[in-house]
């Protein structure tokens, strides 16, 4: 279950800083923890030069994020739409340049987190499970997964896709990069944390390439005309392999958010609880 066991003081300081506080109240511990794998990651793996096998990408990681919950540095995206604009003055993220107190973040109230977003919170670590037809990605993070098909198959028509918080994805190898296209995305999530939006018309390009033996490296490429006016292309993330993490059970549980609401956020915030 999400932990929001953090002391009700604390928690109230924590609102003056940080206007989302569900991410507030974690805050701390999570760049504590961040701070920690990127102090980690500066020094030389043991084994980092071991012997691997490049489509193998097994075991568990962790994003080592230095720019952000986001595509780009500073939240920056190509030109919006009319249609984006809307909808991204609309959003009111809890961290980042654009906070704002009791924001309207959709997951907020425990909605998926979707995807990419899940990947980039380096706080959390995910793993991959990786089968003869499929590789799943399983995230700590809202306790979710998500299937990439590796059998051959090609995207359905646009016709026969249900919308998906997590999209429908296939892979495939181009030498040793793992080449993952993907569509059929719920429009109902955000692309960052700072409000980004996209379409249910968005299509996604994920190129993995696994570098060394602790280290996969990434980009992605978000197609989505009716939101942006052209391809937005992000930087080179990377992965680290992580073998001593542990996956929890971290679920949003709407029961444990009306809990952390009622007792800590709404008092913080002088809201009255309904």
């Amino acid at each position: 279950m999400r932990n929001h066991s953090i002391d009700s003081a604390v928690a109230l300081g924590a609102l003056a800083l940080f206007s989302f506080v569900p991410i507030a109240t974690g805050q701390t511990s999570q760049q504590s923890t961040q701070s920690r794998r990127q102090s980690a990651a500066n020094v030389q793996s043991a084994t980092k030069n071991a012997g691997y096998d490049p489509h193998d990408f097994s075991g568990i990681w962790t994003m080592q994020e230095k720019t952000g919950f986001t595509l780009t540095p500073n939240y920056q995206s190509p030109p919006m739409t009319p249609w984006a604009q809307a909808q991204w003055a609309a959003a009111k993220p809890g961290i980042g340049p654009r906070s704002q107190p009791l924001g309207n973040d959709p997951m907020m109230r425990c909605n998926p987190m979707g995807y990419p977003r899940i990947m980039f919170n380096g706080a959390y670590p995910f793993e991959f499970l990786q089968a003869s037809d499929r590789l799943l990605e399983f995230f700590d993070y809202f306790y979710a997964y998500r299937t990439i098909w590796t059998d051959g198959r090609e995207l359905p028509k646009d016709e026969d896709l249900d919308s998906r918080w997590y999209g429908y994805a296939v892979g495939k190898w181009d030498g040793d990069t793992f080449v993952v296209n993907s569509k059929g995305y719920d429009d109902r999530d955000w692309l960052d944390w700072d409000g980004h939006p996209h379409s249910t018309d968005m299509q996604l390009e994920e190129r993995y390439k696994r570098v060394d033996h602790d280290t996969i490296e990434i980009t992605f490429t978000v197609t989505d005309p009716k939101a942006y006016t052209r391809p937005w292309v992000s930087e080179t993330k990377t992965l680290k392999w992580a073998p001593k993490e542990v996956m929890r059970e971290d679920i949003c549980a709407p029961a444990d958010e009306d809990e952390f609401y009622q007792g800590i956020r709404d008092p913080a915030g002088n809201v009255k609880s309904k």
